[in-house]
């Protein structure tokens, strides 16, 4: 479970303080979908760089399976992260000088993790990409780079997967592909998945919707469509 309290988070800018974050509490059960929107400067990335222990609030608490992510030390973070947290960026980060296989491996082998070339071939035929993991990131396509990154973000087996803008730099296609496949894998895994979007069709399509403005939630709720979505996965 996500737990979020009270959280605030101020900025300075110039001589003010400014909020990007006001007062936000809610709870994210194990295994649910879902998908936060709302307008650029909404606070968004924000929240989900604080869930990840990326940066810290100004007050408040946040759990990540019942750990205290806002009391930890960074290396205790770190740990956290490696071993429990999966992060799709938009902007791919894969690593250049490594194939689409290696960056797979990555993970796994941080982790010292059993049958790492085994596990890297599952990923590859989930992501359906197995004939191009011999391939640098230069080599593929935005949709597959996004797919490889996908797939080390499942490496570690993490029980949350965060993903912030994944389909921002994607055509709508290939955008609803890389959507898609994301559901397909948080259903066989179980894993908790919390989805930054600004593509309000992508969102409806999640279990449930958190919208932010102004740094504040101002909805949350079920989404009409995710009776669907559970039989769909």
């Amino acid at each position: 479970m996500i737990q979020l309290k009270n959280v605030i988070k101020t900025v300075t800018s110039g001589t003010d303080d400014l909020t990007i974050l006001n007062d936000v509490s809610f709870e994210i059960s194990d295994g649910q979908f879902v998908a936060v929107t709302g307008a650029s400067g909404s606070g968004k990335s924000t929240l989900l760089g604080l869930i990840a222990g990326l940066d810290a609030p100004s007050s408040g608490q946040i759990f990540v399976d019942g750990d205290e992510v806002t009391a930890m030390s960074e290396d205790a973070l770190a740990r956290l992260r490696s071993e429990k947290i999966g992060f799709i960026f938009q902007s791919f980060h894969l690593i250049p000088s490594l194939t689409a296989y290696e960056n797979i491996m990555i993970p796994m082998e941080i982790l010292g993790l059993d049958n790492v070339r085994e596990r890297a071939d599952r990923l590859l035929d989930a992501v359906d990409l197995q004939n191009r993991g011999h391939h640098y990131p230069a080599e593929l396509s935005g949709g597959e780079q996004q797919r490889i990154a996908i797939a080390r973000a499942f490496a570690n087996r993490p029980k949350f997967l965060l993903a912030d803008e994944p389909t921002g730099n994607l055509d709508s296609k290939n955008g609803q592909h890389i959507f898609d496949l994301m559901k397909n894998l948080h259903a066989q895994n179980n894993v908790t998945l919390v989805l930054v979007t600004h593509d309000a069709n992508l969102a409806a399509q999640a279990q449930r919707q958190i919208i932010l403005a102004d740094g504040s939630v101002i909805q949350d709720e079920l989404n009409q469509r995710s009776d669907q979505f559970l039989k769909d996965a």
